[in-house]
């Protein structure tokens, strides 16, 4: 337990219907009975009080909810003030707590005791700190499962799995006059093999992580004035980008944000790909080339109207460059004399998806926006529910790898002392994950598997 009982603000600055201050601490029942001048609270019972300013001068009416320890989100005492929105009564109501005794919290302290009183694991903390940013419905729901402890279930039976091998190396190893049997031999390797296979999946799926957690990159392409920024206008519903007969009037990447049915959707509308650029244009040409490579969507779009010309080549040439990327060729401007037609643009283009649209129509619009939720949904149509959120988790788990593989490799060449040590590396490495194991809990854990008498 902490010794400082701590205070702080809940809720988002801003007008709204209420704000929250919590405390969390040993003295938090005794700040909130001096507030509200009432003895009895009942633990996660909703009580409506009074709460009353230094001169007992009537402030506000408000609900309290007393958390007793350790059924609290920190495991300590932890008291929740409800009162009326605004900062102004939120803020009186702070002062008041700190003035009868409470401190300051510091940024992430409610979490970090949480963490040091045994709460929370570290995974844990780290779902916390993303689902609190997250942008999209989608994020949220993958973050929730590795905050209900998805990930420590499962970094917990992989190290008993492993302290269970590692103690069958020690006891092979203190009877290394005798012979080792082979079954044994065969299923630690199986074992370790599917640990192995296990942590390669998640790993593999953890690198995705940019499309699940962060927002998805569409980049809008093509020659100049051939509707981008028209089709971007027409996504924001509202005149963010210039519309203009004139070639090069986009000389930069423009970036909005649209919300698709929960999925955050990063939109880069890039300066027109053309011949004859002045210095400043080609700056921004570069950079839509580089958006188009970084993307994981690209709106390909050429004019009906006209035919095939170098520019519309370039860009042809740019996009069969890529790999592993969702294309969607948009032929726009269907409403003219077609010049150009679907069948020419897929002799072309090494692409998934043609339409025919016309930006200035709504309908073509809805088509985009379904098509896009279909690639999107495809994307995240997986089985996997444990996510490495963090940089440092997934360094953890790709040395657990390399630890595990050399491990199998002595232990085809009856190397059992190597073979125990690469199985406490892969265990320590593993263990980072959630919550490190002290040299004494490993030895407990391993000599756990030993029978009584031994």
């Amino acid at each position: 337990m902490q010794s400082h009982t701590i205070v702080a603000i809940s809720t988002p600055s801003g007008i709204g219907a209420m704000s929250v201050v919590r405390m969390s601490g040993s003295q938090s029942l005794m700040i909130v009975r001096k507030l509200t001048k009432k003895e009895d609270f009942q633990d996660r019972l909703a009580t409506l009080c009074n709460i009353f300013d230094l001169e007992e001068n009537l402030l506000d009416e408000a609900i309290v909810i007393f958390f007793k320890n350790p059924r609290s989100y920190t495991r300590e005492d932890v008291c929740e003030i409800q009162c009326h929105g605004g900062q102004v009564l939120a803020r009186a109501i702070l002062s008041l707590c700190i003035e009868y005794g409470a401190r300051l919290a510091k940024a992430g302290e409610f979490t970090k005791r949480a963490l040091l009183n045994g709460r929370m694991d570290l995974s844990q903390v780290q779902a916390v700190s993303q689902l609190i940013q997250a942008q999209s419905l989608n994020s949220a729901k993958l973050l929730a499962k590795q905050l209900k402890g998805s990930l420590s279930v499962f970094v917990d039976s992989s190290r008993e799995a492993l302290l269970k091998a590692l103690a069958y190396s020690e006891v092979m190893i203190d009877y290394s006059d005798e012979d080792i049997p082979q079954d044994l031999i065969d299923t630690l390797l199986h074992d370790i093999i599917s640990l192995e296979k296990r942590l390669q999946e998640i790993l593999e799926f953890s690198k995705m992580r940019n499309l699940i957690l962060e927002d998805y990159e569409l980049s809008i392409i093509g020659k100049p004035n051939v509707g981008k920024s028209s089709l971007l206008n027409a996504f924001l519903m509202q005149d963010r980008a210039i519309v203009s007969d004139l070639a090069g009037t986009t000389r930069d990447t423009i970036e909005e944000k649209i919300n698709l049915e929960g999925n955050v959707i990063k939109i880069i509308d890039t300066a027109g790909i053309r011949e004859g650029a002045d210095e400043v244009e080609n700056m921004g040409i570069k950079r839509s080339v580089e958006a188009m490579l970084k993307s994981d969507m690209i709106l390909a779009m050429f004019d009906s109207s006209k035919m095939l010309d170098m520019q519309d080549l370039e860009i042809i040439k740019q996009l069969n460059l890529l790999d592993n990327k969702d294309i969607v060729v948009l032929n726009n401007k269907s409403d003219l004399y077609t010049k150009t037609n679907l069948e020419e643009l897929k002799k072309h283009i090494k692409a998934q998806y043609f339409l025919n649209i016309n930006t200035k129509e709504n309908a073509y619009i809805l088509e985009i926006k379904k098509l896009l939720l279909e690639i999107i949904n495809r994307k995240q149509d997986f089985k996997e529910d444990i996510l490495l959120s963090a940089e440092y988790q997934i360094k953890a788990v790709e040395m657990t790898i390399k630890s595990l593989q050399e491990a199998q490799v002595v232990l085809k060449n009856y190397e059992l002392e190597l073979f125990s040590y690469h199985i406490k590396e892969s265990i320590e490495q593993l263990s980072l994950l959630v919550k490190p194991y002290s040299i004494d809990e490993m030895f407990d854990k391993m000599f756990g598997e030993f029978c009584l008498g031994k």
